[in-house]
C-alpha cells in the first residue's frame, strides 16, 4: 500500500513545535564531550543530551538518536550515555569517537517528562483522533531542526538511528522529513496487519497506535517513503516484536521502492536473536553511516 508523505504527515498529526535552547552545560570526557541541554519545546521545557568529538573539526556529520521504550520511563535521553540491557554499550561515546555529533531528547512520558503514564497520555490524545507517537514524531522533528542549525553540524549529513521505539521514531521521521540523509534502525520493523493476525501486536505499547493508519499504509509503505535515501534495517529473527512473517510482509512492500537503487537498502537478519543489538548489527551501523555520512575525524 503506497501513501504520500503529505498524507502520512496528516495521519500521524505531525506538527513540529518551536524549539529554542535555554541552557547548556558542557562536560569534557577527554576524547569526547557531553552537552547537557535544556530546550523550550513549544510550551514545555525538555532535556536533551548531546555527544560530540572534543577536537575541533568544522562542520561534522550528525545523528539524531531516538531512545527506546522497554518500560524504562525514567531513562529517556540518558540511554545515550547509560545504554540499555539490549544494547552492547552506550552509543553516545561510540558515535562521538567515530566523528559524529549525536543528539537525543526525552520523548513525552520519558526521562524528565515522565509526569503521567503512557496510558494516561495516549488515551487523552486518541479521544481527539490523535496519537502519542504523533506527538513524539513532532518533538523529534524539532530536535532535528536544532541539530541542523548547529554551527558544528553539516545539515546535509544528518542520519537517524534507534532501537525498538527509537527504531520506529527514526524511520518514520525519515519517511516524513527529507532532511534525514540516511537511517539505520534496529528491532522494530514489522507489518502491523500481520502482527494483529498473529495475535502479536499487544507486545507493542499503546503509544504506537495511530488511528486509521492501517486503512492506508503499514510499516513497509512507511519505510518506502525514505527511498532512495540509504536505509539499513536490522532485525532479530527470534524477536517477538518482529515475527518473521511480519518482517517478510513489510520487506515485500519496502524493497520495490529501491528497485532502481538496490545498493541503498540493506538488511541484517540475525537467526536465533531476540530483541537486542548484536556485534554484527553494530558493525553494520557504523559502516553504513561511515559510507553515507562520511564521518572523518
Amino acid at each position: 500500500m503506497s501513501i504520500t508523505r503529505a498524507r502520512f504527515a496528516e495521519l500521524v498529526g505531525l506538527a513540529e513545535p518551536q524549539i529554542s535552547l535555554l541552557s547548556r552545560r558542557v562536560e569534557d570526557m577527554g576524547d569526547y564531550t557531553i552537552e547537557h541541554l535544556r530546550f523550550r519545546l513549544g510550551e514545555e521545557e525538555v532535556r536533551g543530551i548531546l555527544t560530540r568529538p572534543t577536537r575541533e573539526g568544522g562542520r561534522r556529520p550528525a545523528i539524531l538518536y531516538g531512545h527506546s521504550h522497554g518500560g524504562g520511563y525514567a531513562i529517556g535521553a540518558r540511554e545515550l550515555l547509560d545504554g540499555r540491557e539490549y544494547l552492547l554499550d552506550p552509543l553516545g561515546p561510540v558515535f562521538a569517537r567515530a566523528g559524529y555529533v549525536t543528539l537525543c531528547i526525552d520523548m513525552p512520558i520519558f526521562g524528565q517528562r515522565a509526569s503521567v503514564s503512557e496510558s494516561f497520555a495516549a488515551k487523552a490524545l486518541l479521544w481527539h483522533g490523535k496519537s502519542l507517537f504523533g506527538q513524539m514524531l513532532s518533538d523529534h522533528a524539532a530536535a532535528l531542526t536544532y541539530l541542523a542549525d548547529r554551527g558544528d553540524v553539516d545539515a546535509s549529513r544528518i542520519g537517524a538511528f534507534g532501537i525498538s521505539m527509537g527504531c520506529a521514531l527514526s524511520y518514520w521521521l525519515a519517511a516524513l522529513d527529507p532532511r534525514i540523509a540516511a537511517v539505520a534502525h534496529l528491532c522494530c520493523f514489522a507489518d502491523f496487519r500481520t502482527m494483529i493476525e498473529l495475535g502479536a501486536h499487544d507486545g507493542h505499547g499503546i503509544y504506537l497506535t495511530v488511528p486509521g493508519l492501517l486503512k492506508e499504509t503499514d510499516c513497509g509503505g512507511i519505510a518506502a517513503l525514505v527511498a532512495p535515501r540509504p536505509q539499513l534495517v536490522c532485525i532479530g529473527e527470534a524477536d517477538n516484536l518482529t515475527p518473521p512473517e511480519a518482517v517478510a510482509r513489510a520487506w515485500s512492500e519496502l524493497a520495490p521502492a529501491y528497485a532502481n537503487n538496490p545498493g541503498m537498502l540493506e538488511k541484517i537478519s540475525e537467526p536465533d536473536v531476540g530483541h537486542r543489538e548484536t556485534e554484527r548489527m553494530r558493525e553494520a551501523v557504523l559502516a553504513f553511516f561511515g559510507r553515507h555520512l562520511a564521518a572523518i575525524d
